[in-house]
């Protein structure tokens, strides 16, 4: 006859399952973050003195968060000032790595206007004339203009070209960015350059609707074709000759 078991064993089984579950539940709750996870969220935080710590204990300064964030560029998008510079000042930090859109450190304070980041990445000799996209772009596009002038200072190419040749005086016409333009256009930018698909700086401001800056670059450009004749005026008399 097969026994039937008791109601004393029954209740030790149910104690033990709810027990099980009990832990597994709060297990994720109770579990240590993990060192790299501590890492990022001191970043983020800018809790300079963690991240000393964490990388002291061995943790590499180069690594990225799950999003495939480097630190340094993780800290100059959220603009955590100390462990930026903390970062920047570590020998073993690569100034120049990239996340998953292709930006750099550099080029991320440029866009939020960190002129102290990008001042100290200059200073340790970081790049400023990236392939492709570059930190006078990001500034430019954001109207940043003491940046623009300091990257120019350091000499940036003003007629940089992105991957589909856009430039940063278009960048900044499409972003409405009078004074930008005015001071890109008065260290030089070329304001008839063509990106890849024949767009120039007057073609983006109209585009975006940046009306005052289409008229305004389209009277310079007027004008600067005007004066073009009498800058040489032994070319007229070759000709006739």
């Amino acid at each position: 006859m097969k026994l039937m078991p008791t109601r004393g064993a029954f209740s030790n089984q149910a104690f033990a399952a709810l027990l099980a579950f009990v832990c597994v539940l709060a297990g994720p709750l109770t579990a240590k973050a993990a060192p790299a996870d501590t890492l990022v969220k001191a970043v983020k935080f800018d809790d300079v003195d963690k991240v000393r710590k964490l990388i002291g204990q061995g943790l590499d300064p180069n690594m990225v968060d799950s999003e495939g964030t480097p630190l340094l560029v993780l800290a100059a998008r959220e603009k955590s000032h100390k462990v930026a510079a903390l970062l920047t000042d570590n020998p073993r930090v690569d100034l120049e790595k990239l996340d998953q859109a292709g930006e750099n450190a550099m080029m991320l304070a440029a866009l939020n206007g960190d002129t102290a980041l990008v001042q100290h990445l200059i200073d340790k000799d970081a790049e400023v004339n990236k392939k492709g996209w570059t930190p006078l772009h990001y500034a430019a596009s954001a109207g940043k203009n003491d940046i623009v002038s300091l990257l120019l200072d350091h000499s940036a190419y003003i007629d940089a070209g992105s991957p589909n040749g856009t430039t940063p005086l278009m960048m900044a016409a499409r972003g409405g960015h009078i004074t930008t333009v005015k001071l890109l256009l008065d260290e030089g930018a070329d304001m008839t350059i063509k990106n890849q698909i024949g767009l120039t700086a007057i073609d983006f401001a109209k585009r975006y609707n940046q009306n005052d800056i289409a008229e305004g670059l389209s009277a310079r450009l007027a004008k600067m074709q005007q004066q073009q004749p009498a800058q040489h005026p032994g070319a007229s008399a070759a000709a006739a000759q």
